[in-house]
């Protein structure tokens, strides 16, 4: 069990992409919920939430390879596609068949495309603020991605400023500098710089262009929330996805950027929990 005063996953799965660390809260038995992160974040972002849910649910939190206290390595595929092969992979582990999955950012592609290209089921899915439409990306992380290769060669002091910065804008009202801190730390040794610029250059449109028109496919009780004053993705593609997911619940947060998980911890964990406990 992670401790209240610290954010440890204990637990690694050798997956196709990499070591994967992965931990488990709340009692076996209860129902099983599975959250994901975005990117350039952790499990960490769901620290709060999953202790929330642990009182009643089973909660499987994991960092994806190439992020937080995941494998890191030189050539490592980190792209969505890559990410949902192995969320399909650790779904077979956990062996759950059907959980509540709860998924932010990037990871909402994730669990999109698990589902829709390889099989996975889940009883219910809520996505805060995914990447899912085109078009995406900011002029930053396009610019990033071109060049990745130059911003690797950064120096140490650079390349901090460049992610503090960069992190620090995915939040409206601002992140305590403690949670800056820790959000920051996995990219700042060597492996993580280069871990970095990796994952952005590896993160290509074409991987949401490929389901984008599957949605309404899509047949699960479905949440989609979104910070309204998200800078990062902006909430009109919120209300987009909504209408095209089938009977999706809208949920709009007001104060909250795109880190809504830091914004409003406590009114994004009341809009999952009522909708957890009653998808239908």
């Amino acid at each position: 069990m992670l401790s209240d005063t610290d954010w440890k996953l204990t637990r690694t799965f050798p997956s196709a992409a990499g070591d994967v660390r992965w931990d488990r809260l709340g009692d076996p038995g209860r129902p099983p919920v599975v959250l994901l992160h975005g990117t350039p974040f952790s499990s960490y972002v769901w620290r709060a939430l999953a202790r929330s849910l642990a009182r009643h649910y089973q909660v499987f939190v994991w960092d994806m390879p190439g992020y937080g206290a995941s494998e890191k390595a030189a050539g490592q595929d980190v792209s969505l596609a890559a990410q949902g092969r192995v969320f399909s992979e650790l779904l077979s582990h956990w062996g759950l068949a059907e959980p509540l999955v709860v998924a932010h950012d990037f990871g909402g592609a994730v669990a999109l495309r698990a589902h829709l290209l390889h099989g996975a089921r889940y009883q219910a899915l809520a996505l805060v603020d995914p990447v899912a439409l085109a078009p995406w990306g900011s002029p930053f992380f396009r610019l990033v991605g071109e060049h990745s290769d130059v911003f690797e060669r950064f120096p140490p002091a650079l390349h901090r400023a460049l992610v503090r910065e960069y992190v620090a804008s995915a939040s409206s009202p601002g992140l305590h500098p403690a949670v800056l801190d820790r959000l920051v730390e996995p990219w700042l040794d060597d492996p993580g710089q280069a871990a970095f610029y990796r994952q952005i250059a590896q993160a290509d449109q074409r991987y949401t262009d490929e389901i984008q028109g599957r949605y309404t496919e899509i047949g699960m009780p479905t949440l989609v929330c979104w910070g309204e004053d998200d800078t990062w993705i902006p909430v009109a593609k919120g209300r987009e996805l909504a209408a095209l997911l089938p009977g999706a619940r809208w949920e709009p947060i007001a104060g909250a950027g795109h880190l809504v998980q830091e914004d409003a911890p406590a009114e994004l964990t009341a809009a999952l929990i009522a909708f957890l406990q009653h998808p239908l």
